[in-house]
């Protein structure tokens, strides 16, 4: 710690991490657990990138915005779970306030990045299912790109708002931070400064982004379903919904745990709950995404096979 000009506090340099738990078992038992997540959700989103890339049969508007998803999975893992592995590893974990506020910037960046694909990727399947006849119009190549420079700028301004309120803060007692990354709510507890308006300014930020990517997916599956049960085939009703379900169940995980964070009153969980689905949304559920995509989806599988095909007969 360095002292502040007044000589009467130190100004945190650094903060201490507590991570999820003291129990040195315990410890070790998450670091294999989770380094095995981790390494589960780098190959399993890189592999869905690049099938997509090489894959002709997967250029479609769908799957451009299915590889940024894995991108931003693989980003928004990156920037929390290499440091919290080294949580485990070490009796008293240490982040410089500049790599906290990068680790901050970092995760509000890719979880806002989330958010905007997510409801771009229901607007496309409203487009695909609402409007067939014109989807190869509505979706073009231009349309995307423009659709994934809004998500990006979003993520942006974003990770902009975080960053610029974490440095805003001043620090000048007690620097240990109750949790396994640089969280702002505890950071704020941390703060000998005024975070009345820090709050408000992120509540608006965090709110401004749940809302608008909500109503985007909320409407496009409120019409999606509107035209599903006006088919008269039964089979038509099915594929349509086909589409939709690895999304539905993509949006579904991540926006439940998402609002058990930002939304639900703070009194009804503790902290250690807070850990515990902080794990779950930015270490599981990139995980699980690569999986929901592969797995649901029989043109991805379709593509992976004739690629394996083509590598073990080539």
């Amino acid at each position: 710690m360095a002292f502040l000009d007044d000589g009467n506090h130190t100004a945190v340099t650094e903060f201490i991490l507590f991570g999820l738990t003291d129990n040195p078992v315990l410890r070790v038992i998450l670091f294999i657990i989770i380094l095995c997540i981790y390494l589960v959700t780098v190959s399993g989103n890189l592999s869905t990138i690049l099938l997509i890339r090489v894959s002709s049969q997967l250029h479609h508007p769908m799957y451009f915005f299915l590889s940024h998803l894995a991108f931003a999975d693989m980003g928004y893992s990156s920037s929390v779970t290499p440091n919290m592995l080294v949580t485990f590893l070490m009796e008293r974990s240490t982040i410089s306030y500049l790599g906290c506020g990068i680790q901050l910037g970092s995760a509000a960046f890719f979880g806002g990045l989330e958010c905007f694909i997510l409801a771009a990727m229901a607007y496309d399947r409203f487009m695909a299912i609402c409007n067939p006849l014109l989807y190869s119009t509505k979706m073009s190549t231009k349309v995307c790109v423009q659709l994934l420079l809004v998500a990006y700028v979003g993520g942006f301004l974003d990770s902009c708002s975080f960053t610029v309120s974490f440095y805003s803060l001043v620090f000048c007692g007690p620097n240990e931070v109750n949790h396994f990354f640089c969280d702002l709510a505890p950071l704020l507890k941390l703060s000998c400064s005024n975070v009345s308006v820090t709050a408000a300014v992120l509540s608006f930020t965090v709110g401004f982004v749940l809302v608008v990517t909500v109503l985007v997916i909320a409407v496009s599956y409120t019409y999606i379903l509107i035209t599903i049960l006006k088919m008269r085939s039964t089979e038509g009703r099915h594929k349509a919904f086909s589409t939709c379900t690895s999304h539905l169940t993509a949006v579904t995980l991540f926006y439940g745990t998402i609002t058990f964070i930002y939304v639900m009153p703070k009194s009804s969980y503790s902290t250690d709950q807070n850990k515990v689905v902080s794990v779950f949304y930015m270490v599981v559920i990139p995980m699980l995404n690569p999986l929901i995509y592969s797995l649901r989806n029989n043109e991805i599988k379709g593509a992976l096979k004739r690629q394996l095909g083509r590598k073990i007969f080539s």
